[in-house]
């Protein structure tokens, strides 16, 4: 089965290009359309009640940052600039939506080995795959082959 459309999703750490580069050349081998996602969870929402400042110059700078970097790596990769996408929210939500709203076939995105407590409450990537209405592919991260 050939996939026509790719949504990879990325967190922009230090894992981010080698998710991207796999994604990226899965298309290009599928000749499929790419569309790279990164969503930035609003400091409200990670920290809740415990900010008592206002946090909205910072959650720019946050945002510009991300925007940056992401922005770099879709033109390392030749992604075109309207197939990047910047979210705010939780991505467990935010990436089966946008996949649902581009028509994706296949999301892409990274899966660190969980043990213990980690596993038994759940990832992005687990939530994604029961949220999604199609293909999930996780790269694994954790191990270098």
């Amino acid at each position: 089965m050939a996939y026509k459309r790719l949504l990879v999703a990325i967190d922009l750490g230090a894992t981010s290009d080698k998710i991207a580069t796999k994604a990226a050349t899965l298309a290009r081998n599928q000749q499929a359309e790419i569309h790279v996602l990164h969503i930035v969870e609003p400091l409200s929402l990670t920290y809740g009640a415990d900010l008592h400042l206002d946090t909205s110059e910072l959650q720019e700078e946050i945002n510009e940052q991300a925007d940056t970097h992401l922005t770099r790596l879709a033109a390392h990769l030749n992604i075109p600039e309207q197939h990047c996408h910047l979210r705010s929210g939780r991505p467990e939500h935010e990436i089966p939506t946008l996949a649902k709203q581009i028509g994706a076939d296949l999301i892409v995105l990274g899966s660190h080995g969980r043990w213990g407590l980690e596993l038994l409450l759940g990832t992005t990537t687990d939530s994604v795959l029961g949220a999604a209405d199609c293909d999930v592919l996780a790269v694994r991260v954790d191990r270098e082959k």
